[in-house]
């Protein structure tokens, strides 16, 4: 793809629209975002995995402009940092912060699920809700995978979703659950998944039930045993503090 830099002076009496160029631009840069963000939430860049420039500029049809504003968005969002001599690096966890923000998430989610189990009959919040957490029901095996990641994922923002306050389910979303289960996912047994999802079910049972005080202990009882869990693993699998 060509720079702006780059473009040839117009042989025709037509004026060039610096205002296209900047949409362009900024669409070029949005669909890079959220090609590396998607890429990250689903496995294909894991944690401390180096984003080569090169290769993705190859990849993507794209010149390093765009790319490295891209690279500043996912920083913004925590997602990648910059390493001096490295370069863009998909962000690692160190044990504190994967503490710190299961101790935020905990406070948001239980709060999320509280007001979903009072929202769940206003219009459309039942039927959405339903839809989101269809695959907790099925008695398929839980396999360690991007599969049952996905499955998490779209759980816990189900939750928020239905909790009717868009903050909340903004806040939720940027709490880097993908990040936090990716990181731990070489650590998680068959066993932890079976026992998670019979959580994820309990609390989605409380909500339907429209039962806040079943919802918010669920997701209480839920959250804190994942925190515990990751508290208990080999500070080997986490960013080693700076």
């Amino acid at each position: 793809m060509q720079d702006a830099g780059m473009l040839a002076p117009p042989v025709s009496n037509e004026t060039f629209d610096i205002d296209t160029l900047g949409r362009t631009r900024g669409g070029t840069v949005d669909r890079v975002f959220l090609h590396l963000k998607d890429g990250i939430l689903a496995g294909r860049y894991a944690p401390g995995q180096r984003l080569i420039e090169s290769d993705l500029t190859s990849e993507l049809g794209v010149s390093r402009g765009p790319l490295r504003e891209a690279f500043r968005k996912l920083s913004a969002e925590g997602m990648v940092e910059s390493i001096p001599n490295r370069g863009a690096i998909v962000r690692r966890l160190s044990h504190k912060e994967t503490q710190e923000l299961f101790q935020i998430r905990g406070a948001l989610e239980v709060l999320a699920a509280r007001l979903a189990s009072e929202n769940i009959d206003l219009p459309g919040v039942r039927e959405r809700f339903e839809q989101a957490v269809a695959p907790i029901w099925s008695e398929a095996p839980r396999n360690i995978g991007m599969t049952y990641l996905n499955e998490n994922r779209i759980f816990h923002q189900a939750v928020a979703d239905a909790s009717g306050n868009e903050q909340l389910a903004v806040l939720c979303r940027q709490m880097q659950l993908p990040l936090i289960m990716f990181q731990l996912s070489g650590m998680l047994t068959p066993e932890t998944l079976t026992l998670s999802n019979r959580e994820h079910r309990s609390i989605a049972r409380a909500i339907l039930a429209g039962d806040a005080h079943a919802a918010w202990e669920g997701m209480r009882n839920h959250l804190d045993r994942a925190q515990g869990f990751a508290n208990e693993l080999p500070r080997t699998i986490f960013r080693s503090p700076e």
